[in-house]
C-alpha cells in the first residue's frame, strides 16, 4: 500500500457498481422472489435482503433460501437465479440520489471516472446502458474481466491501465471491505459509501481514507 504522500493529483474516481453507483437491489430481490414464489414461499421485502445485494447470487441465494456453494443443486439454483436476474436487470435499479450530478460534476472538472465490480461483464455492461452511463464510463472493469476479483487489486490496475493513468492517481469509492482492501492494495484513496449496502457492518474498522453520507460529499475529498 501506498502513503498518502506517495499518491498524485486524482485524475479519476471509480466506483463500485452495486450499492455505490447504483441501488440494484430492487432488481436482485425480484430474481429471488421469483425462485421463491415458484417454491410457494413468500416473496421476502426487499429490506431483508438489501445487505446481501453485494454478494450477488451467493449471498441472495443463502439469506432467501438457505442453500450455499457447499449444498447440493446450489449451481443450478445459481443459473436459474442469474437467468431471471439476466432478463430484469434494470425494473427498478437506479443511480442512486445525487449520483447522477455527482458524475455531471466530475466531468465538468476535467475527471475521468470507471466502474470496477465484481458483476460479470455479461450484466455489468447492459445494466450501465440501461442506466444512460455506460458510454460515459472511461472504463468498465467486472469480474470476469481479469484473473482475480476484488479484495485481489487485479481489477483497479486494469482499470487505471485502460485509462492510461497510475492507480495512485486514482479514487477507489465503494460500500464493502473488500473495496476497501482492494483499493489500499493498489495504492488507491479508499472513500466509503455509507448510503450503500455495506453488507450489514459498521465500516469504522475498514480502515478506508473518508466515509461519505451522500455522493456529492466525495466532492470534498477530491
Amino acid at each position: 500500500m501506498e502513503s498518502d504522500t506517495q499518491r498524485e493529483a486524482t485524475q479519476a474516481v471509480l466506483f463500485d457498481l452495486d450499492g455505490t453507483l447504483a441501488d440494484t437491489a430492487p432488481d436482485l430481490a425480484y430474481a429471488l422472489n421469483c425462485m421463491r414464489v415458484s417454491r410457494r414461499l413468500p416473496a421476502l421485502p426487499v429490506s431483508a435482503t438489501r445487505a446481501y445485494t453485494s454478494m450477488g447470487a451467493r449471498g441472495l441465494l443463502g439469506v432467501g433460501l438457505g442453500v450455499t456453494p457447499e449444498n447440493l443443486g446450489y449451481e443450478a439454483m445459481r443459473e436459474e437465479f442469474l437467468s431471471i436476474y439476466a432478463d430484469n436487470l434494470c425494473r427498478e435499479s437506479c443511480l442512486f440520489p445525487g449520483m447522477a450530478e455527482l458524475l455531471d460534476e466530475l466531468e465538468r472538472r476535467g475527471l475521468r471516472w470507471g466502474v470496477v465490480t465484481n458483476k460479470a461483464e455479461r450484466y455489468t455492461h447492459p445494466l450501465l446502458e440501461q442506466l444512460g452511463v455506460h458510454e460515459r464510463a472511461a472504463c468498465v472493469i467486472g469480474g470476469d474481466t481479469t484473473a482475480h476479483t476484488k479484495p485481489h487489486p487485479a481489477p483497479l490496475f486494469a482499470a487505471a491501465e485502460r485509462m492510461g493513468m497510475r492507480a495512485r492517481q486514482c479514487v477507489y469509492v465503494g460500500d464493502d471491505r473488500r473495496d476497501v482492501e482492494a483499493g489500499h492494495a493498489a495504492g488507491m484513496k479508499t472513500i466509503v459509501a455509507m448510503f450503500g449496502y455495506l453488507h450489514g457492518n459498521d465500516p469504522e474498522n475498514w480502515a478506508a481514507d473518508a466515509m461519505i453520507e451522500t455522493p456529492a460529499d466525495l466532492l470534498q475529498h477530491l
